[in-house]
Formats: structure tokens, sequence, C-alpha cells
């Protein structure tokens, strides 16, 4: 929508039009989502039925939540596998991400890395822009890792993983951590660890350095996009509300977006685990 005229131009599409092409509703529905006031274009609430908008440089959400225009970007999940680089090509020959990708004609990149031997949850896109965001490190978004260690955790160090432990590059400290399970018998136990922090390996090296090393490792979520019951090795393209959130989280880090009332975080980093 052209700055002097706010209820669009007519070179540019009907806002009814522009919603019901992106698959958020039928012509009609998306209408009277209007009506109502539910959508803003470029943070601004639009209420006309006449408005046009031009879907390749106005920002639209429904609801405080970002609509994906642009179709040719996709968006991917894959539940990285045991012993695969994160890497489109390994230059040693090791197994890689290209395996997963044979499904997509579009050229897709992974978004930060998992080392080898941890598995989980890793973006897929051709969406440089929000892969930017992700990744670098003037934002932070929260991942959510499990980790299998040796010994039996107890509450207290549960505690000093929150109060934080000094590493050779620095002090680093959980945003959450609990105990999910501890075996007194040698059978290791099961954390959960929150964090924001992309730092080389940082999960392994902090609960080695509380005296529990990493016997095996996942990540079940990632910013807003949770890992649910896709099984190692499959990758799956991200349902329209995880696009619409992940979008959302994008677009607020980088100020194009009203601050909403969930609980991410519009800070990233870029991840290495």
């Amino acid at each position: 929508m052209s700055d002097h005229d706010p209820f669009g131009t007519p070179e540019g599409v009907r806002l009814q039009k522009v919603l019901a092409n992106a698959g958020v509703a039928s012509r009609r529905v998306a209408e009277q989502l209007i009506v109502e006031g539910r959508v803003r274009v470029n943070g601004q609430v639009v209420t006309e039925l006449g408005s046009r908008i031009d879907p390749e440089s106005d920002l639209v959400d429904v609801d405080g939540s970002a609509v994906q225009l642009d179709q040719s970007k996709r968006y991917v999940m894959l539940n990285k596998p045991t012993g695969v680089v994160s890497s489109m090509k390994d230059e040693r020959g090791r197994p890689d991400l290209r395996m997963f990708t044979k499904d997509w004609e579009e050229r897709l990149y992974n978004v930060g890395r998992l080392d080898a031997e941890t598995s989980g949850l890793l973006v897929l896109t051709n969406d440089g822009e929000l892969a930017h965001v992700l990744a670098h490190p003037s934002f932070g978004v929260t991942k959510v890792y499990i980790a299998k260690v040796e010994g039996r955790v107890t509450p207290q160090t549960i505690q000093r993983l929150l109060r934080g432990v000094e590493l050779e590059d620095g002090r680093i400290a959980a945003d959450k951590a609990r105990l999910l399970s501890s075996s007194a018998e040698g059978g290791g136990s099961l954390v959960e660890l929150t964090l924001h922090s992309g730092r080389n390996r940082i999960v392994r090296r902090m609960m080695a350095e509380v005296g529990h090393p990493v016997v095996e490792l996942v990540r079940r979520q990632f910013g807003p996009l949770h890992l649910g019951t896709l099984p190692a090795g499959r990758a799956r393209e991200l349902t329209k509300v995880e696009r619409g959130a992940l979008l959302t989280l994008a677009r607020r880090a980088t100020g194009d977006a009203p601050e909403s009332h969930d609980d991410s975080d519009p800070r990233s980093d870029q991840e290495n685990e």
C-alpha cells in the first residue's frame, strides 16, 4: 500500500484476493476478516474491502500472525539423524543434507547447524531473510534439547546450570533446565535444556562441566517449531500455522511487525550444537 493512499492503488491486488491466494481463507471469509479489523498491512489495520496491496512488498498479518505471500519460498523441517553433517555438500564425503532435499525443486539450505552426532530439528529453506534472522548472532531463538547424560543428575546440578557455568569462552547459563529422569542404578539421566546461545557444542560442554558428559543429544524445538512425531531422517514442509509463527518471529525480530503476546524471544543466534 502506498504511503499517500491508505486504501491502496488501482495497480495493486485486492486484499481479500491476496488472502485467498495465500490459503488463509476463502475470499468471502477473508472479506469478513477485513471488516472485523483482524487484518493488518504493514502494521496498520485495514477494514476497507476496496483496499489493494502489492504482494511483493507489503507485509500482511491476520490476528497477529504473519501471512506468507511469496509462494516461491519453501520452509522445511528435518529431523536430522545422527551421522549426518549439517552441510549441503561435505568436502570430506560424509553423509550430508542433500539426501533430504530431493523432493523439492528449490535449492534449500540449512539454517544453523547440528553436530554430526546430534539429532533433531533442523530448518531448511530458500528464504534468505528468514534464515538471517534465525541464524545471525545479533538475534536469539529459543532452542530446546533433550540430553541423555552419564551419571545421576541432582536438583543441585540443575540449579547450577540455571545459575551458569564457566567455560573457556565465557560464562553461560541455561534459560530453563529440568530433570526428566534419573537412574540410581547407573542408567544415566535425561535433562531438558532451553538455550538462546549458539556457541559451538554448548550443551555438550555445559553438561561436561557439571560432571555429566552427554551420551545422546536431540534438539526438540527451534523457536516456535516443535519436532513432534516426525521420525528421524524424515523431512516435511511446515504447516501454514508453523510458517505464520516463524515469519511472525522474523518480522518482530527485525522490527517489521508489532509486538505480540506470545513467549517467543526476538533475539537469534547461530546454531552449532
